[in-house]
């Protein structure tokens, strides 16, 4: 076996020294000044491999050692990040995430009692002095806050900053709704995709919902993974939207469903029946909703001869199994169903399960939208 080239081991000492280094800077009671290692004496070539060929978590902790490390890591990074950012408020992280990777960046946390301890260190981040400690386990930093928003908003702000990158996801709660609208006005580059994760029983939650169907500026995708209030109903036309989720469906009326106009539509817990189903079936084989790839609903019940009324002569039943993927990764496993046709030639089948869902899938499926 060929050995390794003297620059190669070269690269990996400095790595290895640079992680020994970053872990004694976040380990308490350790000298704050680490020992020197010579990362950033190497010419710019070699050193701008070395900081692409790093995790965005060692950035952001080797980003904090001083002014110049965090000047080179902006300045030189050049590779593009597996991943979009994403702001997330269920365990207040910033992180990169992809359709088969998370890597959490930095987080902020509500601790004072380590705000104020003398065994913690402190890192310069947007003009504040900020106590951060190393997550045991993982190993990212978590910064210490009294005021978890203003910590979310200043960790925001610093790796957006450091890595020269808008957020393309906002995972919201019902305290966090806020984070989806300040995001937006601070950045050019409209977010890709927000989830809403609440209990939104109350009517005042009803404002929230409309925003987020009509109103917020958002280029991809919506996933609604909450309760609607009991009154809440939606009036007026749904804004092009292309990947629609929505967890708790049974506000969605055929008067809403013809409105939209999507790529991936999923919905569940939906009271659609199977007359509305075979409406919306109509809608799109006559030229509606046409850049349909998916569409799935969870009624618990279809007869299949009901949703295909008026339409058994084109249609034609398949019973080989056919795995379908959409643009935005929802997968299915079509065991049987009816495949039927547009005047275009477009096909698509209509699968039905026993536990009551339906399934539209149009072919060809594509699988490489996600990003």
């Amino acid at each position: 076996m060929t050995s390794p080239s003297p620059l190669f081991r070269l690269l990996f000492w400095i790595i290895s020294v640079f992680i020994q280094t970053i872990k004694s800077l976040f380990i308490s009671n350790i000298p704050l000044h680490p020992p020197p290692f010579p990362l950033f004496r190497l010419p710019y070539v070699p050193l701008r491999k070395i900081i692409d060929f790093m995790d965005p978590d060692a950035l952001v902790s080797l980003s904090f050692c001083s002014q110049k490390s965090h000047s080179v890591i902006k300045t030189q990074r050049r590779a593009p990040f597996a991943g979009r950012l994403c702001v997330s408020w269920a365990n207040r992280d910033v992180l990169f995430h992809s359709v088969n990777n998370l890597t959490r960046v930095l987080r902020a946390c509500y601790d004072w009692h380590h705000s104020y301890s003398n065994k913690i260190n402190h890192v310069k981040m947007n003009g504040l002095y900020v106590p951060v400690r190393v997550h045991p386990s993982d190993g990212y930093l978590v910064s210490c806050w009294e005021n978890e928003t203003k910590g979310m908003k200043t960790i925001t702000q610093y790796v957006t900053d450091l890595f020269n990158i808008d957020v393309s996801e906002v995972w919201a709660s019902k305290q966090s709704f806020h984070m989806i609208e300040w995001v937006n006005r601070r950045q050019k580059t409209p977010l890709k995709k927000v989830i809403y994760m609440a209990c939104s029983i109350w009517p005042s939650e009803n404002k929230k919902m409309i925003y987020l169907l009509r109103d917020c500026t958002i280029l991809t995708e919506i996933c609604i993974c909450s309760d609607a209030p009991l009154d809440f109903r939606f009036s007026g036309n749904f804004r092009r939207i292309d990947s629609l989720y929505i967890s708790y469906g049974q506000w969605v009326t055929i008067d809403n469903l013809l409105t939209m106009d999507g790529i991936d539509i999923i919905l569940k817990s939906s009271s659609l029946s199977n007359s509305d189903m075979n409406v919306f079936l109509k809608h799109w084989l006559s030229g509606g909703c046409p850049r349909l790839k998916l569409f799935g609903a969870k009624t618990g019940s279809v007869d299949i001869l009901q949703v295909l009324d008026g339409l058994l002569h084109n249609a034609v039943f398949v019973e080989n199994r056919r795995n379908y993927t959409s643009p935005f990764g929802h997968q299915w496993i079509l065991w049987d169903g009816y495949d039927i046709q547009r005047a275009d030639g477009v096909t698509a089948t209509v699968h039905y399960q026993p536990l009551g869902a339906l399934v539209i899938a149009v072919w060809p499926e594509a699988s490489d939208n996600y990003t």
